[in-house]
């Protein structure tokens, strides 16, 4: 189970680091090498669907910080913001 762990990660960063455009590829592919290493199966399985998520809304949400409210991805949306340092969307 672990080396499926492993090579799920090894995956998923490879995804994050590969998404396409540069801010993209800085911004999740940072956060992903921070959080991947203690993610649980479930997490690591809801990372990929978030990987499926396309450019153009991550960025938007990820940098404006608004209209992902509600998504399935929201608090991880949070925290890659907040990893990044970026203002935390106002409740």
């Amino acid at each position: 189970m672990t080396d499926d762990l492993d090579t799920r990660r090894r995956r998923a960063s490879y995804r994050a680091h590969h998404r396409g455009t540069k801010e993209m590829d800085v911004l999740v592919g940072r956060y992903a090498d921070a959080r991947l290493p203690g993610y649980s199966a479930d997490e690591i399985e809801r990372f990929e669907r978030f990987l499926t998520m396309p450019d153009p809304s991550l960025q938007q949400w990820i940098f404006s910080g608004e209209g992902f409210g509600g998504i399935e991805f929201e608090d991880l949306l949070n925290d890659i913001r907040a990893f990044h340092g970026l203002r935390a969307e106002a409740s």
